[in-house]
């Protein structure tokens, strides 16, 4: 019964897109810069780029975003169209199978349109170098027939800017890489501003929520706007069931606690994993693979849901050996680290040695 409870905390608390993000996410997400809360500086340079693109009546150049799942590359992309004046076309790295795929998306197209592909990196390596004469010379090449009798039919194509995203940049090859010409990176929001979406988001819902209580919501969202308006929704569910239909820090506290996630945004999935190197493993190091079969887990889930987190917050360190906890996830656990104890005895006696 407990990995059931760890799985669905794990989702909630997952920057991973679900069914549920998608059909709320269209009606949350901003349609112009200016709308856009954080980012600031990378905002700032697209302006800039839209603004030259626009003034030489041409279509903005190749942009690639990289950073974590959830903090907002698909809205941007989508934030460029509109603000360039054109259609978006959105597809993924996974959906474009085959070269004529990927020939069928870039032939609809219309001069300036924008096209998205999410999870770029995941774009076979066949249909990859299609890619190339496409976002250099604006054509396509395709190869009809086989062996000595196959031709090479070249189509030109209406001028296009390719917003790639992906959330692993060092998977990407060079030569598609290099043929991005702006690539920027997204950071993680500040609490401030995860506070001000989850705020925007609660009057589009029609939710009524106090700035403590929306900030109380955005120490818990580990940096990323799609897990802030994942809480913000099931929060909303305890305030009108258990409260008076209003989020103040009270019930926004109340539901998190309920939901089994602490003041830093640690669900259960989390504790356990740290729990288990140090109780099981002795804090460590240990395998990815051994500890997920400690835990119940899949070793994928505990990779991509838990340990960036967990690292970022300097509780947890890869090394080559495993994974190895550190002192804080000791303290936040309130366990005392006998490690820590020993250099402490072996300190004493190295001083009385001298």
């Amino acid at each position: 019964m407990n990995n059931i409870g760890f799985q669905d905390s794990a989702r909630l608390m997952s920057a991973d897109a679900m069914s549920e993000d998608e059909e709320n996410e269209v009606s949350l997400r901003p349609k112009t810069l200016d709308d856009y809360i954080g980012q600031d500086k990378l905002k700032d340079n697209l302006r800039v780029y839209i603004q030259a693109a626009k003034m030489r009546g041409e279509p903005i150049d190749h942009l690639l975003f990289y950073g974590p799942p959830g903090l907002g590359k698909t809205t941007l992309a989508g934030v460029i169209a509109n603000e360039m004046g054109v259609n978006i076309r959105v597809t993924s790295g996974p959906a474009i199978e085959k070269p004529g795929d990927l020939a069928a998306l870039l032939t609809n197209l219309e001069e300036g349109d924008v096209l998205f592909i999410d999870e770029i990196h995941r774009l076979p390596r066949q249909t990859e170098e299609v890619l190339y004469s496409a976002m250099e010379d604006f054509v396509l090449d395709i190869v009809v027939g086989k062996g000595p009798s196959a031709q090479t039919i070249r189509m030109d194509l209406p001028k296009f800017t390719l917003v790639g995203a992906t959330t692993r940049a060092g998977r990407l090859s060079s030569p598609l890489r290099d043929r991005f010409g702006v690539v920027l990176k997204l950071e993680p929001y500040s609490n401030e501003e995860l506070a001000k979406i989850i705020m925007r988001s609660a009057g589009i819902l029609d939710i009524h929520c106090e700035e403590q209580g929306a900030l109380a919501l955005a120490k818990c969202s580990r940096g990323t706007p799609r897990v802030a308006n994942r809480l913000l929704k099931r929060v909303r569910d305890f305030a009108q069931v258990k409260g008076d239909g209003i989020i103040d820090t009270a019930i926004a506290e109340e539901s998190l606690r309920r939901m089994d996630i602490d003041f830093l945004g640690l669900d259960a999935l989390d504790r356990n994993m740290m729990r288990t190197i140090i109780t099981v493993f002795n804090g460590g190091p240990v395998g990815i693979d051994t500890l997920a079969a400690t835990i119940g887990e899949e070793g994928v889930t505990l990779e991509d849901v838990c340990e960036p987190y967990l690292m970022q917050l300097g509780f947890l360190s890869r090394t080559p050996k495993g994974r190895m906890v550190t002192d804080l996830a000791y303290k936040h656990l309130n366990i005392k680290n006998p490690k820590a104890q020993n250099d402490i005895v072996q300190q004493s006696f190295d001083e009385i040695d001298e």
